[in-house]
């Protein structure tokens, strides 16, 4: 007879994972990187570091490649709530980090139009 209890399901490494679209397309295509992305996730990352949201059970903060949302960029996704956001300065990264990534509460003004309402 097995009285041992079901393990529990592992946690996610990060408890919130955000992706920011840096790709950069040819010939002057549209495209995230040239809405200032890089400078986006940079600031991202130095605000979570500062805040100490950094690290395994906390938060990730990457680039990635084109996330196929180009006509509403930039654009930038947190995982696991999958909420797409997009910015427009270095103040809605800020309130990204200290409203969703530190708290988990969802920056709703953020949120791009096709996202809102799931």
């Amino acid at each position: 007879m097995n009285t041992s209890t079901p393990a529990s399901p592992p946690a996610s490494y990060y408890e919130r994972h955000i992706f920011f679209c840096t790709n950069q397309r040819d010939a002057g295509n549209e495209c995230c990187a040239n809405l200032g992305a890089v400078s986006a996730f940079e600031h991202c990352k130095a605000q979570a570091k500062s805040l100490g949201l950094l690290g395994p059970g906390k938060v990730r903060v990457n680039k990635a490649g084109c996330l196929d949302r180009c006509a509403g960029g930039p654009i930038a996704v947190v995982y696991p709530e999958a909420v797409w956001y997009t910015y427009v300065d270095h103040k809605d990264i800020e309130e990204i980090v200290s409203s969703h990534l530190a708290k988990g509460e969802v920056v709703e003004r953020l949120r791009t139009p096709s996202d809102v309402g799931r």
